[in-house]
């Protein structure tokens, strides 16, 4: 199978789990499948699948990662002793573990094509992660609470592991709460990559964007919690990960890189 034949099965799947969806056409065009089928993964909930479907879908999501080109933790460079600076799609590399900026159903972004970290690191990954969120959510039995985090496999991404926390979303005025909540995410999901032997770990901006956390303060937090703690376990190598420039400037500013 090439990408078009995969893509079109995998279309065809998913339209027929739903019978609302049997009068949607699927466009001629690769662009317009590929977005109805981003949106497909987006809203299915956390269900079972074929043996025959995984298989074709990990072939295609896997194919589409390696076409978008794949930065490996090796290639980089550090600004300062086991700290990195990279900008690019977190979903595109390969490092031992990546943050999720989830929330708080912990199941992945179900608006469809939505721009949001947890949307792209759940369509890419394919439909096991949400499962497998799902189940520990299921087993947890409520919402996750900000500033904790859980840990799954990577599925189709490039790496080993996905960390999943959920950041305070701001409402008006910073507090000193949110700030606080905000350091606890990235000591809890630090806390969990060395539980699992975890050696290189890239986190997003969490809580900014959608969540409305300055960007500037989160970074100040973000820096100054990884570097307390890698005065305990300074094994592991961290990676900020951002995808704006905005973001690229103020953590630039922030570790002194070139």
């Amino acid at each position: 199978m090439n990408q078009t034949e995969r893509r079109l099965f995998l279309l065809k799947e998913l339209l027929s789990e739903q019978p609302d969806y049997a009068k949607l056409q699927i466009p001629e065009d690769a662009h317009g499948q590929k977005r109805l089928l981003r949106s497909l993964f987006n809203v299915r909930m956390p269900l079972p699948a074929s043996g025959e479907f995984l298989e074709i879908q990990d072939a295609y999501l896997q194919e589409e990662t390696r076409k978008k080109g794949i930065t490996r933790f090796s290639e980089l460079t550090p600004v300062q002793k086991g700290i990195y600076l990279w900008q690019g799609d977190i979903t595109t590399l390969a490092c031992d573990a990546i943050i999720n900026a989830a929330n708080s159903q912990m199941l992945g972004c179900f608006c469809p094509c939505h721009s949001c970290i947890d949307n792209a690191i759940h369509t890419f990954s394919g439909i096991q992660l949400r499962s497998a969120c799902g189940k520990l959510m299921e087993k947890q039995g409520y919402e996750e609470p900000v500033g904790r985090a859980k840990i799954t496999q990577g599925f189709n991404l490039p790496c080993r592991y996905v960390i999943h926390t959920v950041g305070p979303m701001i409402h008006g005025r910073l507090t000193n709460k949110d700030c606080e909540m905000l350091a606890s995410c990235y000591r809890s999901c630090l806390d969990l990559a060395e539980e699992n032997k975890v050696k290189s770990i890239a986190f997003c901006c969490i809580s900014t964007g959608e969540f409305h956390f300055p960007n500037d303060k989160a970074a100040e937090i973000a820096v100054r919690t990884v570097k307390e703690y890698r005065k305990q376990h300074s094994g592991m190598e961290v990676i900020f990960n951002v995808f704006r420039n905005e973001d690229y400037e103020i953590y630039k500013n922030l570790l002194g890189a070139d």
